[in-house]
């Protein structure tokens, strides 16, 4: 397991991981488990789609809570607070311009395991991160996205 994949995050976000795997196990394991057994009370499994049902959803979330296990297991915790706001650095909230349209935008750098940008937060992975990690208010940095290149100008790292 020495070569297990690594799991940048926030304190926050491994807290929110570990959260969603307590009420897993706690609380969706367990409704799963009575709606197999209500399930098979109807009598033949073969035709019983309540039984098929609540053994997909037994599965997923077994998949799941394997998964966050993993996650949780090998998370490095990013210390926000360690690096100063002079360079774009996981954990850092990330304020740029569209060049030449001038829309600002703003995400934090997270890693995978928390990414959401609806919520503002951008994996590490993503083609826009990977431009800006390493560089300071002023660059200007050219992204590749799926869409086509693009030009932006990082305003301010917070």
């Amino acid at each position: 397991m020495a070569n297990d994949k690594q799991f940048p995050m926030t304190a926050a976000g491994k807290q929110k991981l570990e959260d969603e795997l307590d009420y897993l196990k706690t609380v969706k394991r367990k409704e799963v488990v009575e709606r197999i057994k209500v399930a098979r009370s109807f009598g033949d499994l073969s035709e019983n789609s309540e039984y098929d049902s609540a053994k997909e959803d037994q599965a997923f979330v077994e998949g799941r809570i394997s998964t966050l296990e993993s996650m949780i297991r090998n998370a490095v915790i990013i210390n926000e607070e360690e690096a100063g706001n002079d360079v774009v650095r996981l954990g850092k909230t990330v304020t740029f311009m569209e060049i030449p349209d001038g829309e600002e935008e703003a995400y934090t750098i997270v890693g995978s395991a928390e990414a959401d940008p609806l919520e503002g937060r951008i994996s590490n992975d993503s083609p826009i991160a990977k431009s800006m990690l390493g560089r300071t208010v002023g660059d200007r940095v050219k992204v590749l996205t799926p869409g086509g290149e693009m030009e932006v100008k990082i305003v301010s790292i917070g």
